[in-house]
């Protein structure tokens, strides 16, 4: 019996080929320009300036090692201009996904009150932060407005033109609801279940090709890390100068390092852990500034100390102090703004926590008695919330001066200094606000950020995993790289006493050591340890979502790996040999 593996017709080159066309031609028409307008602007301009190329190579005759990356900016500048719509499409679709849950959580609060159906999707699109929800919401409300479309006529009609399968499915199960006469707040309290798990499903889908990219980035590096030390002892053999070869393939090193930091910017999910700075508020990131500014001062100060030293200027012995501690003592005050950051976001995270149960429990009592949040506040503030309760207490004390309730919501977000806490607690309020029950909203926005919660803590483990292979990757590239080094040195040592006793020497001529500069090679290398130690870290706290100043605390123990890794190869060469 055939399996259904075997049935299924395979796909070929032809049908890829198709597909790919199909999806361009409908991004083409789905980009809210005119077809023939993009040509003129984008296309026929994109165009020219590889024909400029070609021409400019052929006119100035220049070498192949000019021509190519001149040819190939003019392709490139082309080929982004042909497929923009497409990439324009792929990246609102992308914002969808990323954004969903969030919008079903604020659509099924908003839905909840007592105002009219319209006003919802008015709302919601109002929320620049949903970009392509947001902007969908908009045509919804024009269509309704503008052109006198029932709202389920306006669901179906957007639903053909969105380019989102999954907004596609939901207008359109939205407008079959609506359309049938059902409560649109029993509709999305129905789909929170399957809305949330296809959240869960797609959060660590995502994960899972964060694992496939730490492996292709663990090969790839390695490679190129390879290449780096041919690089280094290939000159002895060829005469070429290895300042120049060592110098392009550390420029190749930190290119395609980058471009793996934009690929996993790309397939990481959207979960910021960070307040959205909207509201003035004493918040966590206010008191970094002045660790930054010690951190930062003292690092120039020291490094202006470092150059000074090596330049002999000051009354030490550079060739006492190995060059790539040198290097890294430059950058290690910048610890302290990062360890700093580092404990204020821990303390986010453990405020994220304990939300789902601060306003679970606020929802519940607020339900049962009947009262304004401020007076629930009076008796929860006396509760244990962990690392909330300090925010909760201030909470309470706004509400009780008759501080604005969405203003005191909003500096009560800016304190905990969380994204989630941000969102979350604004939605709660406007569904108060509007005649929402308490009880349910309470629970709808504990339960879904509880599940967010849980799928952090598998993207927490997924980061551990790509930290250690991140340390380990550059242990093992600095260790080859002055090994090369150093086997560079020990051959240099054999040449100059073969040509002191025996000039003459076929051997002595075959090894082309005499354009070697090894100073010059220490400090390439050190700068490609600054690199990777840098772009690394960047990709670390991309991975987590979390505050860019945290990643100093990588930066800075990478460098000293990397110095440390670097002398304790030359010692023990120079202790072997």
């Amino acid at each position: 019996m055939a399996t259904e593996s075997e049935s299924k017709p395979q796909p070929t080159p032809d049908m890829s080929a198709r597909s790919l066309l199909e999806s361009l031609t409908t991004a083409y028409a789905n980009m809210g320009m005119s077809t023939g307008r993009y040509l003129l602007l984008a296309i026929t301009p994109g165009f020219g300036l590889f024909i400029a190329a070609v021409v400019l190579v052929v006119v100035l005759n220049l070498s192949l090692l000019l021509a190519l990356p001149v040819v190939l900016l003019g392709l490139l500048a082309m080929v982004v201009a042909v497929i923009y719509p497409k990439l324009a499409q792929d990246r609102k679709r992308k914002q969808v996904r990323q954004r969903f849950h969030l919008f079903l959580t604020h659509i099924t609060i908003l839905s909840m009150t007592n105002i009219n159906h319209v006003e919802i999707f008015r709302t919601l699109a109002e929320e620049d932060e949903y970009d392509a929800l947001a902007e969908e919401m908009g045509y919804l409300v024009a269509l309704v407005d503008t052109w006198n479309q029932s709202l389920d006529d306006a669901c179906r009609l957007r639903a053909k033109q969105t380019t989102s399968p999954l907004l596609t499915d939901f207008l359109e199960r939205l407008a079959y609801t609506v359309g049938g006469g059902q409560q649109i707040s029993e509709f999305l309290m129905d789909e929170q279940d399957t809305i949330i798990q296809q959240f869960v499903t797609r959060y660590e889908s995502d994960l899972a090709k964060l694992d496939v990219m730490k492996e292709l980035y663990m090969s790839m590096m390695l490679s190129v890390a390879f290449i780096l030390v041919f690089a280094i002892v290939l000159p002895i053999l060829i005469g070429t100068s290895p300042t120049l070869l060592i110098g392009g393939t550390i420029a190749m090193f930190a290119i395609v390092q980058a471009g793996f930091v934009y690929a996993i910017h790309v397939v990481s999910p959207y979960d910021p852990i960070w307040y959205i700075e909207e509201t003035a508020g004493v918040g966590p990131l206010s008191r970094i500034p002045r660790a930054l500014a010690i951190g930062i001062g003292t690092s120039l100060v020291l490094a202006v100390l470092v150059l000074l030293v090596l330049l002999g200027i000051l009354p030490i012995a550079a060739d006492r102090i190995p060059l790539p501690i040198l290097a890294a003592i430059p950058v290690t005050p910048l610890l302290l703004p990062g360890w700093r950051m580092r404990q204020e976001e821990e303390r986010v995270k453990d405020r994220d926590a304990e939300f789902p149960s601060f306003i679970r429990a606020l929802g519940t009592v607020e339900g049962v008695k009947q009262t304004s949040t401020g007076n629930v506040l009076e008796s929860l503030r006396r509760k244990d919330f962990g690392a909330l309760t300090a925010n909760v207490d201030a909470l309470y004390k706004r509400l009780n001066m008759r501080i604005d309730n969405v203003r005191s919501w909003r500096l009560f977000a800016a304190e905990t200094g969380s994204y989630l806490i941000q969102k979350f607690g604004d939605m709660y309020v406007v569904g108060r606000q509007m005649g929402g029950d308490p009880k349910v909203l309470g629970n709808v926005i504990s339960k879904n950020q509880n599940e967010v919660l849980k799928v952090r803590e598998k993207r927490q483990q997924a980061t551990t995993t790509l930290i250690g292979v991140l340390y380990g990757i550059t242990a093992s590239s600095v260790f080859a790289f002055f090994i090369g080094l150093e086997i560079v040195e020990i051959m240099m040592d054999i040449t100059a006493e073969m040509n002191m006793d025996e000039m003459n020497s076929a051997a002595g001529s075959f090894m082309h050591t005499e354009q070697y500069n090894l100073v010059a090679i220490e400090y390439l290398l050190i700068l490609t340890i600054l690199i990777n130690a840098m772009l690394s870290s960047i990709m670390i706290r991309i991975t987590d979502r979390g505050h860019m100043i945290s990643s100093l605390v990588h930066f800075v123990f990478m460098t000293w790996l990397g110095a440390l890794v670097a002398v304790s190869t030359q010692y023990i060469v120079n202790f072997v040999m």
